[in-house]
């Protein structure tokens, strides 16, 4: 259980009906294919190029869709993916909107199969993202499933909520201009990228350190307290999708390749929001690439 049994989490989610269109490169892909398709859009990288083939991109318009119903409560968010993600959209504007003067929602579209997008196709195999011309958040639920699968992650209810708010966390940098001022400088440990995704990390683990204190109209907290397991694997999920872990399921490990950041300074920004609040999120743009880590 996450969510507040009590709480009132009636919103506005788009649950968006794909085309289930394959994705040029899945069929008989191996383990590096796997992770190329899961891990790479889930981190913000295309790695679609080498399966000789991939996904759509540039200039799609997004397709129609409907708002999620039946999503009232959060006793719904904890029995249903769909609705905690659109529980979770709501606590991301309303914790964001307090933090951010002259924060803009995105839109959050809950992808059922593959859709379209300005940023190329969403679905399952591509994992979550944030599309900048859009400011949209996509996600398809199963994608939580297959970090299961493929990666052994835990991708627990915290977990799946912690991915989410990786993403509001790019929205962030984009409307504040952090996007524009730290833009792509190559690879490496200390490069504008990872800082980038460290940042996004500590966002939300900040936004998760303080939504306990969130409540809606009536009073009632949106999130109960995490548990120590709940955090743990939040932690697995931040570990998962580091640089060095995916790389050691291909075979190599090249710190000067990195995009998003170890394993270890993953966990570490995500904590370090947690337990410090979105104040110190500024510091993974602006230390020495030495003191990333833990």
């Amino acid at each position: 259980m996450t969510f507040n049994p009590e709480a009132d989490i009636s919103g506005n989610t788009t649950r968006r009906r794909g085309r289930n269109a394959a994705i040029g490169g899945v069929a008989g892909v191996g383990v590096l294919g796997i992770i190329a398709l899961i891990a790479g859009p889930l981190l913000g990288i295309d790695l679609t190029g080498l399966l000789g083939g991939g996904a759509p991109s540039g200039g799609s318009e997004p397709a129609g869709g409907v708002i999620i119903e039946n999503c009232d409560t959060g006793a719904d968010a904890n029995a249903d993916v769909d609705c905690r993600m659109a529980g979770a959209q709501l606590a991301l504007d309303e914790f964001w909107a307090d933090n951010v003067d002259g924060y803009r929602p995105p839109q959050m579209v809950v992808v059922d199969g593959s859709t379209p997008t300005q940023c190329g196709t969403a679905s399952n195999a591509v994992g979550p993202f944030y599309c900048p011309p859009e400011e949209a958040v996509y996600v398809d639920p199963t994608f939580f499933q297959l970090m299961q699968q493929q990666f052994g992650a835990s991708a627990g209810d915290l977990a799946q909520l912690y991915i989410v708010g990786h993403e509001w966390g790019h929205h962030i940098q984009s409307i504040t201009g952090d996007m524009d001022k730290y833009p792509n400088n190559g690879t490496g440990p200390g490069s504008n990228g990872v800082r980038i995704e460290l940042q996004a990390d500590c966002y939300a683990g900040a936004w998760l350190g303080r939504m306990t204190e969130q409540t809606d109209a009536d009073g009632d907290p949106y999130l109960l307290k995490p548990t120590e397991q709940q955090i743990e694997d939040a932690l697995n999920a931040a570990s998962t999708v580091g640089d060095d872990n995916i790389q050691e399921q291909s075979g190599f490990v090249n710190p000067e390749s990195w995009t998003h950041g170890s394993s270890a300074q993953r966990q570490r920004w995500f904590a370090e929001g947690y337990q410090n609040g979105r104040g110190v999120c500024e510091q993974a743009l602006t230390l020495p690439a030495g003191q990333l880590d833990p």
